[in-house]
């Protein structure tokens, strides 16, 4: 039992492997196609602007011999993009044919496809990460900017509060006073609530907040403020 579930281990192996060629031709194929489409565009743009000039005033000579000599460079460029082209999918398909032949070379060519194959899902996994690295301190950004909206009107009612304080002072009006101050207070700690909040926020992200000055400075404010 143990030889076979070695056996068929390898066939899986490179089974997958031989799945990750075809992925590699299909990919090739695209790019192929691709640049086809855009040597098309090219030429049909090439043809417009002609006919457009031809319709004028004819050209110099001297011009005209550097537009035959620029089409003949785009023919050489696209010439050995297809022979490029045409080898990587030669050599996909050698490589597929050798995979199947099951001996030493073809062996070393599995674990280089498997090497491969880890590879591009490792750079995967890391883009992931760094994509949600990015909505998190998107997200604490929007936390901030929402923190200076409360921040601003909290203060504004801080503001008006204390001049109805003044104001209650100057009138003797104790007991306003007193309810005005209890006011003041619950508001004070309401702030200090939300302030702690937002640092708790940045803090359990995870983010490196050291390293990016603008959540640094949020930090070291909150923490002063606190």
């Amino acid at each position: 039992m143990a030889e076979g579930g070695q056996e068929q281990q390898p066939s899986e192996d490179r089974e997958r492997a031989m799945a990750a060629v075809d992925v590699f031709y299909l990919l090739r194929v695209r790019d192929q196609m691709k640049q086809q489409l855009l040597e098309c565009s090219a030429v049909a743009d090439a043809d417009k602007a002609a006919v457009s000039h031809h319709a004028g005033k004819e050209r110099p000579v001297q011009i005209a011999i550097e537009d035959y000599k620029k089409g003949i460079e785009n023919e050489i460029v696209s010439f050995w993009t297809k022979t490029l082209a045409l080898q990587r999918i030669q050599i996909t398909a050698a490589l597929r044919d050798k995979m199947k032949q099951n001996d030493n070379d073809s062996q070393l060519i599995l674990e280089a496809v498997q090497d491969i194959v880890k590879l591009s899902e490792a750079i995967a996994a890391y883009q992931q990460q760094a994509r949600e690295k990015e909505q998190k301190v998107a997200d604490i950004q929007r936390q901030r900017l929402l923190l200076k909206k409360v921040g601003r009107e909290k203060l504004k009612q801080i503001h008006d509060m204390m001049r109805k304080l003044k104001e209650t002072q100057a009138t003797g009006e104790v007991k306003t006073l007193e309810e005005m101050h209890t006011a003041y207070q619950k508001e004070r700690k309401i702030t200090s609530i939300i302030q702690n909040v937002l640092q708790c926020i940045i803090i359990g992200s995870r983010v490196n907040w050291a390293e990016d000055p603008s959540l640094k400075a949020v930090v070291l404010q909150l923490e002063k403020n606190i």
